[in-house]
């Protein structure tokens, strides 16, 4: 399970180290695609072929579900631990992700997800001052 608030510096070379605390569950290797929200989502391969399977399964004939299958199919990459547990980030999602130098990993029980520091401030920020409306609407969901 993926939990948590981690600060890390991407370098010259598009490196960033992955938490330690998560690197054993990424030792076989992991799949960074584009997410939403202009982060980046970073799954184990056991977790992203669940993904990918769901996704190759939704109706081709509907226009938002091709869209989405796109954003997060044809973007994804293989990735894998160096011995310094880092992960190269491909420029596009570099690029897509606004990624300057510092950046933010976050875990969400089963992915990891990267943000530009800068904008996971303004998420968060703008997140929490919405917080009791969104668990209001979550209420109806039985979380």
């Amino acid at each position: 399970m993926f939990i948590g608030e981690y600060h890390h510096n991407i370098d010259e070379k598009g490196r960033i180290a992955v938490p330690k605390k998560f690197r054993d569950a990424l030792e076989r290797g992991a799949v960074i695609t584009r997410g939403l929200d202009s982060c980046l989502f970073l799954y184990t391969h056991e977790e992203w072929k669940k993904i990918a399977e769901k996704l190759a399964g939704l109706p081709l004939s509907q226009k938002n579900t091709r869209a989405f299958a796109r954003l997060m199919l044809a973007g994804a990459m293989d990735v894998s631990l160096d011995k310094q547990g880092r992960i190269i980030i491909p420029e596009y999602l570099r690029t897509y992700a606004q990624a300057k130098k510092g950046l933010v990993i976050t875990g969400l029980y089963n992915r990891l997800e990267i943000w530009d520091d800068k904008n996971w401030e303004e998420y968060k920020k703008t997140t929490e001052a919405e917080s009791e409306n969104i668990a209001e609407q979550l209420s109806d969901l039985g979380v």
